[in-house]
């Protein structure tokens, strides 16, 4: 049997990991001098109140090599999918693994996408393993779904952006006077960017992605959806919801909540479609 193998940023969450049988290798988050492991002992509706105890970011780092020969020591081929390399070393330090193993006794997927972008992968390569294919043939229909990976997310508040690094003080206080909602985006090369700029209130910015969700629809794959939020606003996540149900009418449609590293970055209030495209 083949092993499917995924971070803690493809924010699938335990009970979709037990239920496509995935094993989940935790990235960490370290706030103040505690260093916690995401998903494990630290979930995203902790995080926000000890960010506002310490007033700062909490850094977050990937699992190292030593962990991934861990994760990769067990029977069977493994397929490993994670976060995209050019916002983590996680991949990179998977590769490094494979030094340490037989050969070909792990294949190391980039996503080149981020939270449920990569679980969309290791779902699918979950149902490939359960219709039998190798590893070797998992990895090559991956490969080709890569690009097929459709993420994006409105920010509600540019606090976090700010505090990351990824936007000006300037840039932060202009959104929050005119209350600017950024919609992000995946990038083909696995960057994130800005795809829109929403001004007013954030029903807006959902709007607008449900917006680019519509313009999708003769290319959607309605298998699955995603819509994966750090919101507590039931009602703007049953917004996106319904409007996803209502344009596509998807065979699946599943809501998670984003982990501790991809909420650090991101923000409370933040809430995305992701899905794949033919």
């Amino acid at each position: 049997m083949v092993n499917i193998i995924t971070d803690s940023t493809s924010d699938l969450g335990p009970e979709i990991a037990a239920e496509f049988k995935l094993t989940i290798v935790p990235l960490t988050v370290t706030i103040g001098d505690k260093v916690y492991q995401d998903g494990v002992d630290l979930h995203q509706r902790d995080l926000f109140s000890l960010v506002e105890k310490h007033g700062e970011l909490p850094k977050t780092s990937a699992p190292s090599m030593g962990e991934f020969t861990k994760a990769f020591d067990h029977p069977g081929e493994n397929v490993f999918i994670g976060i995209s390399s050019r916002l983590s070393a996680t991949v990179q330090n998977a590769r490094l693994a494979l030094d340490l193993l037989p050969a070909g006794k792990v294949r190391v997927i980039d996503s080149l996408n981020l939270s449920t972008g990569v679980g969309l992968l290791a779902l699918r390569a979950a149902e490939l393993r359960d219709r039998g294919l190798a590893a070797e043939q998992i990895e090559q229909e991956l490969l080709a779904s890569v690009g097929k990976v459709r993420t994006s997310f409105c920010i509600e508040t540019m606090e976090y952006l700010y505090k990351g690094g990824r936007c000006t003080a300037l840039q932060a206080i202009a959104g929050s006077v005119l209350k600017i909602h950024p919609i992000i985006e995946v990038r083909p090369d696995g960057t994130l960017g800005v795809k829109e700029r929403s001004r007013g209130t954030l029903r807006k910015g959902l709007q607008m992605i449900l917006d680019d969700f519509e313009n999708h629809l003769t290319v959607l794959d309605r298998q699955r959806v995603f819509i994966t939020t750090t919101s507590n606003n039931a009602e703007d996540v049953n917004f996106l919801l319904e409007g996803v149900k209502r344009i596509s009418a998807p065979q699946e449609v599943r809501i998670t909540r984003a982990g501790s590293v991809i909420s650090s970055h991101c923000g409370p209030g933040t809430t995305g479609i992701l899905y794949f495209v033919k």
